[in-house]
């Protein structure tokens, strides 16, 4: 089994830093390992252990088809067609592909010659992603799925959507959390940072992530807004980001008086996230549409109660009234109950935290690799029980 051949199809890893670790734990296991991608992350180092492994096939450059104001732009993501040459000439026995690109159907169509196993990994659902409104995408997902030999579910969501939409068996699916946080990783500067020097109000809310309409942000400072009218304003809210949008955000936040209570960082590198993290009180992910959402993760790592938008996949990660709540983003006054109950009770926050903690400890890149590990050992056998 260690000399098996295993091969990845994902098409871009360009805010995928995490998947390093998970390789790099992956391939002490499977050493003939081989992740293809069209996209890497920015601080790409090939020679680290798990980037090592990584090969660029030509450029992964979506196609805008429709674009939306509250979620993931409707596009069509094109790939090289030359990974026909890489996987003949490397010649995998299992090749792992995400979701339902190009390289997906190509590696499919070219399994009954060359008799590899074939698995599709699903990071997570949603209606922009899911294309369920799409007679042409969903016949062809369907298709696709009823000759794969398994399924890798990143969340229960995706699991309900491979059943449920695409007919896959439900003993063919592992659900199995594999976008997952690398604690080593983000810790590697936590000396403090310029937000020592801020002296912001506690307790300081966090939001990590794009500046965009589809992240919710707004729906936040609106939030904020209304704890404004009934009088909260001994706290922050600390924004690290960049994005289109921000420029309309600065303007809300100067219209709506709320210059004291709000500071945007801008970008931040990924290794200097959780300095950031560690000294912040509570994380906000207020996102409309989002697969997964690892900053929710992230933050748990540190200790932080979440408040997270139900259209996050990473939702699944909250319990209710343990480490967190989960909101409607679309609805600006129950998010400001939900920050008030914080703002009212401070003594929650680290109880909630520590909860954060113990619920991510289960969930790390060792624990991702092993269920990789799993599912290879049972397609190899035969035996999928997911």
């Amino acid at each position: 089994m260690d000399n098996l051949r295993i091969a990845w199809l994902v098409p871009s890893v360009e805010l995928g830093a995490y998947w390093q670790p998970v390789l790099a734990e992956f391939i002490k296991k499977f050493k003939n390992t081989i992740f293809y991608t069209g996209q890497v992350w920015p601080e790409f180092e090939p020679q680290t252990p798990g980037a090592n492994i990584i090969q660029v096939v030509g450029k992964m450059r979506p196609i805008q088809i429709k674009k939306t104001t509250t979620g993931y732009n409707r596009s069509f993501m094109y790939l090289s067609p030359g990974i026909v040459g890489d996987l003949l000439r490397f010649k995998p026995d299992i090749v792992f592909a995400q979701a339902f690109s190009l390289w997906t159907l190509l590696a499919l169509l070219l399994k009954p010659w060359v008799k590899w196993r074939f698995i599709i990994i699903y990071d997570g659902s949603s209606p922009n992603s899911d294309f369920q409104d799409s007679k042409i995408r969903s016949f062809l997902r369907r298709m696709i799925a009823r000759f794969s030999d398994a399924f890798v579910a990143n969340s229960h969501g995706a699991k309900a959507y491979l059943m449920q939409a695409l007919g896959a068996k439900e003993d063919s699916i592992f659900t199995r959390t594999y976008l997952v946080p690398d604690a080593k990783t983000l810790g590697q500067h936590l000396e403090r940072t310029e937000l020592a020097e801020l002296q912001l109000q506690r307790p300081i809310f966090l939001y990590v992530g794009r500046i965009t309409s589809r992240k919710g942000i707004k729906s936040l400072l609106e939030a904020c807004s209304i704890l404004q009218t009934e009088g909260y304003r001994d706290y922050s809210l600390l924004i690290i980001g960049t994005g289109d949008q921000r420029q309309e955000l600065e303007a809300f936040v100067q219209d709506n008086q709320l210059e004291d209570i709000v500071t945007w960082v801008g970008w931040v590198d990924y290794g200097h996230l959780g300095s950031y993290f560690q000294q912040t009180d509570v994380f906000i992910f207020p996102t409309f549409e989002d697969l997964w959402g690892m900053v929710v993760l992230e933050a748990m790592v540190f200790g932080k109660p979440i408040l997270c938008s139900k259209w996050a996949g990473a939702a699944e990660m909250v319990v209710e009234g343990e480490n967190g709540y989960i909101f409607d983003p679309y609805s600006p006054p129950d998010l400001a109950v939900l920050m008030c109950r914080f703002l009212d009770h401070p003594d929650l926050i680290t109880p909630m935290g520590q909860r954060s903690q113990q619920l991510i400890a289960q969930t790390t890149p060792q624990t991702a690799a092993e269920s990789f590990t799993e599912v290879v050992s049972s397609v190899m056998a035969n035996g999928q029980s997911g």
